[in-house]
């Protein structure tokens, strides 16, 4: 991956959230309408460099075109959020490699 989610969370404003203090059925419902493509992984799986947790299958959203993901994070004392945020074509390949094959 190239560079931790949560230190990139804490340093910059190049993200939006788009839901917060919400649970993960919500912030599943908000990624598969705001993105282009919707893949699955497993509870527990590393995205950016975080472990997502969440009710399994756990969407991640893509807009290839915008060069987002959106994906559910939890961090403890503040709740889950829906939040989108840019990554490079590597990420989004990652990404692919973890994710549940139907």
């Amino acid at each position: 991956m190239s560079f931790c989610l949560e230190t990139y969370l804490q340093q910059s404003d190049d993200y939006e959230i788009l839901l917060s203090k919400a649970g993960f059925k919500d912030c599943a419902k908000v990624i598969k309408e705001k993105s282009d493509e919707v893949m699955y992984i497993n509870a527990g799986e590393k995205v950016l460099g975080a472990r997502l947790i969440g009710i399994p299958p756990i969407p991640v959203g893509i807009n290839k075109d915008k060069g987002t993901i959106i994906i559910s994070y939890t961090k403890p004392c503040h709740g889950t959020a829906a939040i989108e945020l840019p990554v490079e074509k590597a990420d989004i390949e990652e990404i692919r490699k973890v994710a549940i094959k139907n």
